[in-house]
C-alpha cells in the first residue's frame, strides 16, 4: 500500500447552506513534510469539494470523515419493514439521491424528514421515530469494533441530534458517494467480490472512510479529547505521527486541524496491509455497511 505518494483528509459538513464553515481539506505528500489545507480563506461547498476529487490525477489516497453507509447487518436491512429499502449500499446511495436529489447544495434533509425514511431517524425538536430503537440507535459492525477497540466513541448515523451527531454530514456524504462511483474507485465497495492480498488498483487515486478521531488517537491525544485548537498541541501530534511543524495557520479551529491530522495519519500508516484487510470485513460488510480505514 506504499505505492500512495499523495494523501488528502477531507473534513465533511452535513449544515444547510451553499457553503459550510465545517468542511475543510488537508493535502500532504510522501515524506515528512507537514500538510496543508487547501485553499484555506473562502469557505468550501460540498460540490466544490465533488469538483476537486473528480479532477484528481495521480496516486492519491483520500479520506473523507463522514461514514458512507447505514446499520444494515443487525437487521439485514437498511430499513427494516420498508419496501423500498435497498439491497446494497448503491441502492442506497441512489435512494438518497432519489429522494432529496432536487435539494440544493447536495443537501438531505427532504430524505430524513420523507414521509418513509424519517420513521427510522431521531430528528431535532423531539421528533423521534416510531422505527428507530430505544436508545442510542442501531450501529455498523465497524462502529462496533471501533469502539471495542478504544479507538472512538461513534454515534449512530440514524441520530441526527446533538453537536457530535455524524448522520447530517453522513447522508449529504452519500449524495458525494453516488456522484463519485464509478469514476474514483471506493474502499471496500469497489472490491467487495474477493479478499485479495492488494485490495486497491497498483495506481490512481483510492476513497476510504475516516473519522478524524482515530488519527488523534494515534497521535497521542486522549479519547474523547481529541480536538486541537493550538499550534503547539498540531505539532505534538504531528511530530508522534512522523510529521515536521505545520505552517502556521491565520486560525486554528477543528475542522482545519482535523484535517490536518487526519492527512499525516493516513500517509503514516497507509502501507500497514492489516488496515486494508480487517479480519471482520466480509464481503457482504463491503458491500453494504462499508468500513472505516484504520479499524482493524
Amino acid at each position: 500500500m506504499s505505492r500512495f505518494t499523495r494523501f488528502a483528509a477531507i473534513d465533511w459538513s452535513g449544515a444547510a447552506g451553499p457553503r459550510q464553515k465545517g468542511i475543510a481539506l488537508a493535502v500532504c505528500e510522501a515524506g515528512r513534510e507537514a500538510p496543508t489545507l487547501v485553499r484555506p480563506g473562502p469557505l468550501w461547498s460540498r460540490q466544490e469539494v465533488l469538483d476537486w476529487m473528480l479532477a484528481l490525477e495521480g496516486d492519491w489516497l483520500v479520506g473523507l470523515d463522514l461514514s458512507p453507509s447505514l446499520a444494515f447487518a443487525d437487521c439485514g436491512a437498511f430499513f427494516p419493514g420498508w419496501d423500498r429499502s435497498p439491497a446494497d449500499v448503491r441502492g442506497l446511495w441512489a435512494l438518497v439521491e432519489e429522494i432529496a436529489g432536487e435539494e440544493p447544495h447536495l443537501g438531505a434533509n427532504r430524505f430524513v424528514d420523507h414521509a418513509d425514511a424519517s420513521r427510522y431517524f431521531r430528528r431535532h425538536g423531539g421528533r423521534c421515530g416510531d422505527l428507530f430503537p430505544p436508545g442510542a440507535g442501531r450501529f455498523r459492525v465497524v462502529e462496533d469494533a471501533s469502539r471495542e477497540q478504544g479507538l472512538c466513541n461513534p454515534y449512530s448515523n440514524f441520530n441526527l441530534v446533538g453537536a457530535a451527531q455524524v448522520g447530517k454530514s453522513s447522508l449529504t456524504g452519500m449524495r458525494l458517494f453516488h456522484r463519485i462511483d464509478g469514476k474514483l474507485p471506493i474502499w471496500p465497495f469497489d472490491f467487495a467480490q474477493d479478499r485479495p492480498c492488494d485490495p486497491v488498483p497498483e495506481r490512481g487515486p483510492v476513497v476510504v472512510e475516516i473519522y478524524t478521531s482515530i488519527a488523534a488517537t494515534a497521535a497521542g491525544l486522549p479519547r474523547g479529547r481529541t480536538k486541537i485548537r493550538d499550534g503547539e498541541t498540531l505539532d505534538r501530534a504531528l511530530a508522534v505521527l512522523g510529521s515536521r511543524p505545520h505552517v502556521p495557520l491565520a486560525r486554528y479551529d477543528d475542522h482545519a486541524t482535523d484535517a490536518i491530522l487526519a492527512a499525516a495519519w493516513l500517509r503514516a500508516v497507509a502501507h500497514d496491509p492489516d488496515l486494508w484487510a480487517p479480519a471482520a470485513l466480509t464481503p457482504d460488510l463491503a458491500r453494504t455497511e462499508g468500513w472505516t480505514f484504520g479499524v482493524r
